[in-house]
């Protein structure tokens, strides 16, 4: 039996951690990217094409889906990806591990579970809604075998394209103002990459995981408050805070469409925004997660290193 595990969208954060994470645990590594090849176990693929998706799964054991369209064309292109991914799975008999998010339920007031309705009705949620449905739905036809993984928002070594990323740790280490996208005292599930890493893979390995989506395991939830003022004592010296709320928002959208569509899950940052993962603490626990504190002192220290 094949012991190969493939990562699509491998050169972006979520990626690179899983294939970090499956080197670590000695499986065999095939990290697979719409850009040129980056080493010994890459390929270069484009997986948005039946031709590509099927050579990027070949002979896989496991296929991890952390590829994604621009954020403001998910709407239009996340399903269309998802379809052609599912093909090169099928054609390879693999399992799909897909790196989902929490953009299904749409406004809650209660920490999220499993069990929550798919409640959302802007255009992200519902195209996520989707995504998991066309996986699902292959899952339970015999296409495929499938689990599905969310997380909340993320920080960590190599996440840049985050709300989390740039606009706190690079600004900390400039001594420029951090700003926190939304209300700063709302408690908010943050995760971190690494741990989001080790949990998808710990879904990849187990055939109970199969057949249904997780809450991947993160530290306690955060106020935005909270979390910088845990950066401010590990960046050293005293970067101010502020909030980046949604008058900023809609000004700063005006030209920069990627802070635009921020709009449309505005409803993720003004209210508590909670994750309850112990549905996964209890089937493949126990569990560590890595403290804010450390995971912000190796955030820091990978900006260090790595942002220009």
């Amino acid at each position: 039996m094949s012991d190969l595990h493939v990562v699509l969208g491998a050169t972006g954060g979520v990626g690179a951690a899983v294939v970090a994470e499956l080197t670590a645990r000695g499986h065999r590594v095939r990290a697979v990217s719409r850009g040129a090849a980056t080493g010994p176990g890459s390929l270069r693929a484009d997986v948005t094409t039946t031709e590509g998706a099927i050579a990027a799964c070949q002979d896989a054991a496991v296929v991890y889906q952390c590829a994604a369209p621009k954020y403001e064309r998910w709407s239009k292109e996340f399903p269309g990806l998802i379809r052609t991914i599912l093909t090169g799975v099928e054609a390879a008999g693999a399992k799909l591990v897909m790196a989902d998010n929490l953009y299904v339920y749409g406004p809650v007031g209660v920490p999220m579970t499993e069990d929550l309705p798919h409640a959302a009705t802007n255009p992200k949620g519902l195209a996520r809604a989707e995504v998991d449905r066309l996986i699902l739905d292959s899952h339970r036809s015999g296409r495929i075998r499938a689990a599905l993984g969310r997380a909340s928002d993320y920080y960590g070594p190599g996440g840049v394209n985050t709300a989390i990323g740039p606009t706190i740790f690079a600004a900390a280490l400039a001594g420029k103002t951090m700003r926190w996208v939304g209300d700063l005292d709302q408690p908010h599930t943050v995760a971190y990459l690494p741990d989001i890493a080790a949990a998808l893979v710990t879904l990849g390995e187990h055939a109970e995981a199969d057949g249904r989506f997780w809450h991947l395991p993160a530290a306690e939830p955060i106020t935005g408050r909270q979390f910088l003022a845990l950066v401010q004592a590990a960046a050293g010296g005293q970067p101010k805070i502020a909030a980046l709320g949604r008058g900023t928002q809609r000004l700063i959208g005006l030209f920069n469409p990627i802070v635009r569509e921020l709009g449309e899950t505005w409803y993720q940052r003004d209210r508590p925004f909670v994750a309850d993962d112990s549905a996964f603490r209890k089937a493949f626990g126990p569990v560590d997660v890595t403290p804010h504190a450390d995971g912000i002192a190796a955030t820091l220290d990978w900006y260090r290193h790595h942002a220009a």
